[in-house]
């Protein structure tokens, strides 16, 4: 019994020698700090300043967005059940676009490497001046500086088309391309739905550049709903035309056979009561074949219909919202922030140098 009370006892000695110890490096740690208050107010400063010409000399971001509404088409039902006659005439009438532009899939499409090199070999009007965006990137990020030094970039000029003489050349132009793509991607370029239950798409490029960042953003959403429209309505659109085709095919040859029937009847008009099969027959092939194509003719354009209502209720409807327009939202750090911001990194990165010095030299000695 005596034991366990020495024990208690030990470890609350021991428990308070070691809060006694503690509070005292503390306060041995702040009565150092202050000792070196004006060394830390003076690097502390220093970085204030720091911070405030990084906020007059650091450029701004503007920010170009563009919103719209994409309401997909859809028509299953009712239009199943003239599959199977469409399809006697090799003619589908099922969805368009395919599973490509399903769910999140087209947020992708925006940030696709030919997307973007398609948008950046486009031509842009720059003060009264044409210019391909990918040329004005390269001109406002200051590239052809560090490209003087190489023989093989310092006067390599970009084609709309990307389409150059050799493979090498060709090569070395996907390889930029391929770079610039890249940093747009992650960098610059910012692709989503905000609301996940409403189809309202949000496609945001930020530049310092302005005109870059609205003329980059204009044209990539311009291509990629370009692309999305006429891939999704394309399958319904050869279906449409095939139809149109046979249905005017049919035409053809249902008036070939009212015109051969009238025809004979008047190359026979006194025709001799014993010759009536050289008159009959004819006739009666004539308006057998008139029959079979309108029939097969009805039938063909009751298909066109149904597949143009198809076409029609498939065909996606994109209505833009909002379009980036000048002046852009720029966002720019404050200049009292960076004061603060800087003062605190500057007298901070101060202490934990003295810190570790006079840890350095009490494992010294």
């Amino acid at each position: 019994m005596q034991e366990n009370t020495n024990i208690n006892t030990s470890y609350t000695v021991n428990e308070s020698n070691s809060l006694k110890d503690l509070i005292l490096n503390i306060r041995d740690w702040i009565h150092y700090f202050l000792s070196k208050k004006y060394i830390i107010i003076l690097f502390g400063l220093l970085g204030g300043g720091l911070g405030f010409t990084y906020a007059l000399l650091k450029k701004p971001v503007y920010i170009a967005s563009t919103s719209f509404v994409l309401e997909t088409g859809g028509n299953k039902g009712a239009l199943a059940s003239y599959s199977g006659i469409a399809s006697a005439f090799g003619i589908d009438l099922g969805g368009g676009g395919g599973g490509l532009f399903e769910g999140e899939n087209i947020l992708e499409l925006y940030k696709s490497r030919n997307m973007i090199t398609k948008a950046l070999l486009s031509e842009g009007v720059f003060g009264n001046k044409k210019q391909l965006l990918i040329d004005r990137y390269i001109e406002f990020n200051n590239l052809r500086k560090s490209w003087d030094k190489n023989p093989r970039l310092k006067n390599i000029q970009f084609r709309p088309d990307n389409l150059y003489q050799s493979d090498a050349e060709q090569l070395l132009h996907d390889s930029i391309i391929g770079r610039i793509v890249k940093n747009i991607e992650t960098r610059n370029l910012k692709v989503e739905k905000k609301d996940k239950k409403l189809n309202v798409i949000y496609v945001t490029v930020s530049s310092p550049d302005e005109l870059f960042a609205k003329a980059f953003n204009e044209r990539l959403v311009q291509n990629v709903n370009q692309f999305y429209l006429e891939t999704k309505s394309r399958k319904n659109l050869e279906n449409v035309q095939i139809l149109q085709a046979k249905v005017d095919s049919v035409r053809s040859v249902l008036s070939g056979s009212i015109v051969r029937a009238a025809s004979t009847a008047d190359a026979t008009p006194n025709q001799n009561p014993t010759r009536l099969a050289q008159r009959i027959v004819p006739m009666q092939n004539s308006r057998v074949n008139a029959e079979i194509s309108q029939g097969v003719l009805s039938s063909l354009l009751q298909n066109l219909e149904l597949s143009k209502i198809t076409l029609s209720k498939e065909t996606p409807l994109i209505q833009i919202v909002d379009r980036p327009i000048l002046p852009l939202e720029s966002k720019k750090i404050g200049k009292i922030l960076a004061i603060v911001v800087g003062g605190f990194l500057g007298g901070g990165i101060t202490m934990g140098i003295m810190a570790l010095r006079r840890y350095y030299k009490s494992l010294l000695g």
